[in-house]
């Protein structure tokens, strides 16, 4: 399925290469089922921080740091320090991007 949207995308002249790219690696960060749990809690839980999604979800933290340096590359979320913690919420920007890509393409 990647494959068939990878070759509709390459063929698809209203995106750059570097467009391309960022949409995949969206796609690819978003479809992860732990990430999309991860983004949904986000949405219902803006500014929350590792602990909050570790009691949320049943797997460690190491884990969940890991979930979240990919959708940090991705855009798809932005974390900011308040004192020793990080707060992560949805980068409405680079959503919003996404979901308009989607409407271009599809």
């Amino acid at each position: 399925m990647m494959t068939e949207l990878k070759e509709k995308l390459a063929e698809n002249k209203t995106l750059s290469r570097v467009e391309r790219e960022r949409f995949i690696a969206m796609f690819k960060a978003m479809g992860n089922p732990i990430r999309y749990e991860m983004m949904e809690y986000m949405l219902k839980f803006p500014g929350c921080n590792t602990t909050n999604i570790v009691d949320h979800l049943p797997i460690a933290q190491a884990t969940v740091s890991q979930h979240l340096k990919v959708l940090k590359e991705s855009g798809l979320v932005s974390g900011e320090l308040e004192g020793p913690a990080t707060c992560y919420c949805l980068n409405d920007e680079n959503v919003n991007w996404f979901k308009e890509t989607v409407q271009k393409i599809f």
